[in-house]
């Protein structure tokens, strides 16, 4: 939903009218929260393994397409913008049989389902990352306006952070991540490399356990423990280098010239984290561990190996940096407006 509510906020400065179909996950609630009104359609992946599940989810899809059509032609659409996951089939499909301008975007490093099944009738395809034998145009993913650019000195202070420490931020998206929540507290816990502070969003799943362990250590003063940081313009504005996973985050770590230690989520969907965390490697802005070989003492290495060698840091950094796709939002909002009808 971030690359779709960025892409959202462009059409509407440009003075488009926007509106959302969604299914029952996250989008229920920050669609409402971003000002978009928001309509629900009741839809589930496909399961290949259960074949009752597989008839039903098929069945949803079905009816789903002519609730989408009704819903479209009530609204009085003039384009539809897929952007991936099951309700972007069935409403893109009926989007086609309309006769309206179909615009999909991709944001990951490989090409779902969903947008494999429409990208031969859209009218244009817009993708994160270059994909094999995809044609689209490839303008990075869509990231929201304030995700960078907050202040440094002010960030630091608001986290209780001295302005001249070196910062690790660790993350492991929305709900944390479990393994890489735990090594870095076994890791940083006691000590940091080089005198360094770390700034740690765990989630809120987790967090009472790690404050649990870090109270054991004295709740040492370098380690900032946070379940949530609003605005994570603060966070990336007050770190240094980046200790998480690799989904749509590496924009933003590129747009905030961040270098990072990233441990792909080995269960996401065609292994996707795994060819965004290499599509940073590969330029030179990150390190990449398997989620199977992170422990604490990796980690440690990991990054002592970083910050002890602040040349290679700040190189890491300008390699980050170049990566960065600033106008993403922008580029795929204008090329929906051109769709338009005149």
């Amino acid at each position: 939903m971030v690359p779709a509510l960025a892409v959202a906020d462009a059409l509407r400065a440009d003075g488009a009218e926007v509106e959302f179909v969604g299914g029952e996950r996250a989008e229920r609630e920050l669609v409402p929260a971003a000002g978009y009104p928001f309509h629900e359609l009741a839809v589930r992946g496909l399961d290949r393994k259960n074949p009752l599940k597989a008839l039903k989810a098929i069945w949803l899809a079905f009816t789903a397409f002519f609730k989408a059509r009704r819903l479209l032609r009530r609204l009085g659409a003039d384009a539809v913008m897929g952007g991936g996951g099951y309700v972007a089939g069935p409403v893109g499909l009926a989007a086609l049989t309309l006769g309206l301008p179909l615009v999909l975007t991709e944001a990951d490093s490989h090409l779902g389902i969903t947008n494999r099944l429409l990208a031969r009738r859209a009218r244009r395809l817009y993708l994160a990352f270059p994909i094999e034998g995809v044609e689209g145009e490839v303008v990075g993913r869509a990231i929201p306006d304030g995700t960078v650019g907050a202040d440094r000195e002010a960030a630091r202070a608001r986290f209780g952070i001295p302005s001249d420490a070196l910062v690790i931020l660790v993350f492991g998206g929305s709900l944390g991540a479990l393994r890489i929540n735990r090594a870095s507290v076994e890791a940083f816990g006691a000590a940091a490399p080089a005198g360094a502070h770390v700034l740690h969003a765990s989630g809120r799943r987790d967090h009472d356990e790690l404050a649990v362990t870090l109270r054991t250590l004295g709740d040492p003063p370098h380690y900032h423990l946070e379940p949530y940081i609003t605005p994570f313009a603060d966070a990336l504005a007050a770190a240094d280098l980046a200790v998480a996973r690799s989904g749509g985050s590496v924009f933003e770590l590129a747009a905030a010239g961040l270098p990072a230690v990233l441990v792909p989520y080995p269960h996401a969907t065609a292994d996707h984290q795994t060819g965004n965390a290499r599509w940073m490697a590969d330029s030179g802005a990150a390190v990449v561990v398997p989620d199977a070989e992170l422990d604490a003492a990796r980690l440690e290495r990991e990054v002592a190996a970083l910050v002890g060698h602040r040349e290679r840091l700040a190189r890491m950094a300008a390699a980050s940096a170049g990566l960065a796709r600033p106008d993403a939002a922008r580029d795929i909002a204008a090329g929906v407006i051109a769709e338009l009808p005149t």
